[in-house]
C-alpha cells in the first residue's frame, strides 16, 4: 500500500484532472495576463513531477523539452492541450513506481544532489507537489470563470470516499 502522503498526491491529481474536464484546445491556450495559460500549467507540473521523483530521486529526465520550456520562470507559452497530457501521463505513470515506494523513513532522508544535501528532504518536496497542484487547480478553475465556464466542479472533491485521513 502507498504512503499515505502519496494517496494525496494522487488524490490532488485526480482533482486537478478533474477540473479540466471538457476543456478545449482552444480555451487552454488561452492567457488571462498576468497568468499563464491553462495547458502551460499542465506543462508545469509535469516538470516538477520530472524534476522531483525522475531526476531528483532516479538521475532520468525522459522529457528534457518539459523541463526546458516549463520549468519555474520559464516564458509563458500556449502550448497544445493534447500534447501537454501527454506529456503529463507519461511523466506521472514513469513517476508512480518509484513514488510506491515510498517509506517515512525515506521521506524524512535529505534529497541529495551531487552527493550533498540540498536543504530540504522527500517529504517536504511530496507536500510542495501536492499543494502545487491545489494552487494551479484554484488558478485554472479562475482561468475558466474568465472563459465563461459554468458549473464547474467543486473542490475538494469526494476526499472521504478517494482520500481519506489514514495513518501510517
Amino acid at each position: 500500500m502507498p504512503h499515505p502522503l502519496v494517496d494525496q498526491l494522487r488524490f490532488a491529481r485526480r482533482e486537478f484532472q478533474r477540473g479540466l474536464e471538457g476543456l478545449t484546445d482552444e480555451e487552454a491556450r488561452r492567457r488571462f495576463l498576468p497568468m499563464n495559460s491553462i495547458s502551460w500549467n499542465i506543462g508545469h507540473l509535469a516538470w516538477q513531477e520530472q524534476r522531483y521523483w525522475l531526476w531528483r530521486a532516479q538521475d532520468q529526465v525522459p522529457l528534457p523539452e518539459v523541463r526546458d520550456k516549463f520549468a519555474f520562470g520559464a516564458p509563458a507559452s500556449t502550448p497544445p492541450l493534447a500534447e501537454m497530457w501527454e506529456a503529463w501521463h507519461m511523466i506521472t505513470q514513469a513517476a508512480d513506481p518509484w513514488l510506491d515506494t515510498i517509506t517515512t523513513e525515506k521521506l524524512n532522508s535529505p534529497v541529495l544532489e551531487n552527493g550533498e544535501p540540498i536543504g530540504t528532504n522527500w517529504g517536504s518536496l511530496l507536500l510542495r507537489m501536492i499543494y502545487h497542484y491545489w494552487y494551479h487547480t484554484g488558478e485554472n478553475l479562475a482561468i475558466r470563470q474568465n472563459l465563461g465556464h459554468t458549473d464547474l466542479p467543486q473542490f475538494v472533491g469526494d476526499i472521504d470516499e478517494e482520500a481519506p485521513y489514514r495513518p501510517e
